[in-house]
C-alpha cells in the first residue's frame, strides 16, 4: 500500500489527480462547474486537466509505469 508521504505516492497521487480531472473535463456539467475558473486554488483542477488531455500519451505511459511499479516491484 502507498502512502502519501513517500515519493512514490506522491507520484501515484499527482497521476491519478491529472487523469481524473481530464476524465472531468468531458463530462459537460462537471467541466463547467468545477474547471471554468482558471486562477486561484480552483485553477488547480483546470491546469491538471490541461496538462492530462495535452500530454495524454506521456501522461498513460507514466501510470503504466508506475502501475507496474507499484504491483510488482514495491
Amino acid at each position: 500500500m502507498t502512502n502519501v508521504y513517500s515519493f512514490d505516492g506522491i507520484l501515484v497521487f499527482g497521476l491519478l489527480f491529472i487523469c481524473t480531472c481530464a476524465y472531468l473535463k468531458k463530462v459537460p456539467r462537471l467541466n463547467g462547474w468545477l474547471l471554468s475558473e482558471k486562477k486561484g486554488v480552483w485553477g488547480v483542477f483546470y491546469k491538471a486537466a490541461i496538462i492530462g488531455t495535452r500530454l495524454h500519451i506521456a501522461v498513460a505511459i507514466s501510470c503504466l509505469a508506475m502501475a507496474f511499479y507499484v504491483v510488482f516491484l514495491k
